[in-house]
């Protein structure tokens, strides 16, 4: 496919494959922009973002609908293109753009509740003749930076936000997949927005990035991605607004009144979906020593029962994982895992792109399975003694987005809920679970902001003041 810029599809100086992870086989091809690129990207999107000015809050709702329609009917499209550029089942692949249709009419509603406030100006003494009232009015240019993991909907996450609240946006997708992002753009320009109102440029973010965020015209950067990019765009980017949706290693606590059945279903659920390319996938299982094998003896046939194969076979449960050399990275940090005394109680082994969903027990908080962030179809299985020690060792890590608890104990649910350190928190769920209108965002190093429509909306507009000085 051609990259869109400057109110053109474009071919490039140069091409990019993109790689089936299934296969290991090409099967298009996406240009690779430069810095001169984005540039001139950046100066269509600032003429794109006064076009967007002159859209009413009405009329940005009918063309978010009317792209959430057309995604509706491509979906079988839009699936089977996540499948194979990703690699995740196709289930989830169709799952994914009904996710992209919800987000886009979420966001939809979103541009008709811009809300200002009436400042009571009165309050302050020596002011009864003046009258004071707040309007919000759009940033001018986003930058969307987007995964690999949801190519889709992720990227719906920040482009539908952006125009709802009347800005122009750049897309950067992933350099994996980016073929999702480009029919996204097709909709939205057969939707009618202004054609300089969007732009998504294709190409290494080792090679473009910096040029994109430290632009001068970018107001707002979105990002989702690893700690360390996060951390290099918060730096580089300047004196703009920034959201860092960022890593995880998300803790599962297991305590001994715990629904076994549940609680595996869910781990099962959290920890293996997408080849566990999720970055709110389970990856740390912390089990009271009472059910500790209980729950192990519960968990193991459930994951061994796991298929492993070709994704856009409806019958396979777990798919490749996204590159070949990601896949060797997960199958080493199993094994380093289990040189430092963690016992495999199934799985890891290793078919290409493919691994093998796996169990590990006595997992040690000192361990790196424990320290970083995973990103592969593992979880790492560690007992504790009481509540107290789940809580600490579920703490015991520099992130923050996602964690969950299985009890029935209204008392230790709360003490969870108000003493973990994380962005999400699941009582009696995985730690997966995302409703696409939710606040969604991390603490500590796995993030600043809020996604999810209503929130990112806020993130992506600006208050301003007015004050009339009544005589």
């Amino acid at each position: 496919m051609k990259m869109y810029a400057c109110g053109e599809w474009l071919e490039g100086s140069r091409q990019m494959e993109v790689v089936n992870p299934f296969t290991g086989e090409a099967f298009d091809t996406v240009p690779m922009a430069t810095a001169e690129d984005i540039d001139l990207a950046v100066r269509s999107a600032e003429r794109g973002a006064k076009a967007m000015r002159g859209l009413t809050s009405y009329e940005r709702y009918e063309l978010l609908m009317r792209v959430a329609e057309i995604i509706r009917e491509r979906k079988e499209d839009f699936g089977r293109t996540i499948t194979r550029e990703e690699g995740k089942i196709i289930g989830e692949g169709l799952m994914e753009a009904d996710r992209a249709i919800q987000t886009i009419t979420w966001s939809a509603e979103e541009a008709k509740r811009l809300y200002g406030e009436v400042i009571p100006l009165d309050a302050a003494p020596g002011n009864a003749m003046k009258f004071g009232f707040t309007v919000r009015c759009p940033v001018g240019v986003v930058a969307a930076i987007a995964p690999f993991n949801f190519p889709l909907n992720l990227v719906a996450h920040k482009v539908g936000p952006a125009i709802a609240g009347g800005n122009a946006v750049i897309i950067k997708p992933a350099s994996d997949t980016p073929l999702s992002s480009l029919k996204l753009t097709e909709a939205f320009l057969e939707a009618g927005l202004p054609p300089e109102a969007i732009q998504c440029v294709t190409g290494s973010g080792g090679a473009i990035g910096d040029a994109l965020v430290s632009h001068p015209g970018v107001r707002k950067v979105s990002f989702t991605g690893s700690q360390e990019v996060g951390e290099h765009i918060t730096h580089t980017a300047g004196l703009k607004k920034v959201t860092m949706e960022l890593g995880s290693n998300s803790p599962l606590i297991v305590l001994p009144d715990a629904d076994m059945e549940k609680v595996t279903d869910a781990t099962v659920q959290s920890g293996y979906s997408n080849a566990g390319q999720v970055c709110i996938s389970t990856q740390r299982v912390i089990v009271d020593r009472s059910v500790y094998g209980d729950y192990l003896d519960a968990l193991t046939p459930k994951v061994e029962a796991l298929s492993v194969g070709d994704p856009e076979n409806s019958a396979i449960k777990v798919g490749p994982m996204v590159r070949q050399n990601d896949a060797e990275r997960v199958e080493s940090w199993i094994g380093e895992a289990v040189g430092s005394g963690a016992r495999l109680v199934t799985g890891g082994g290793r078919d290409h792109a493919m691994v093998m969903p796996a169990v590990l027990a006595d997992v040690t908080p000192d361990m790196r399975f424990s320290r970083d962030e995973l990103f592969g179809p593992a979880v790492g299985v560690t007992p504790v003694s009481d509540i107290d020690e789940a809580i600490e060792y579920a703490n015991d890590t520099r992130f923050g987005l996602s964690a969950a608890i299985f009890t029935e104990n209204i008392d230790s649910a709360l003490k969870f809920a108000l003493e973990v350190d994380s962005g999400n928190l699941n009582i009696n769920g995985g730690t997966q679970f995302r409703a696409d209108l939710m606040p969604y965002g991390g603490l500590k190093d796995s993030g600043m902001g809020k996604e999810g429509p209503p929130y990112a909306i806020d993130e992506m507009t600006e208050v301003k003041m007015v004050v009339v000085h009544r005589s």
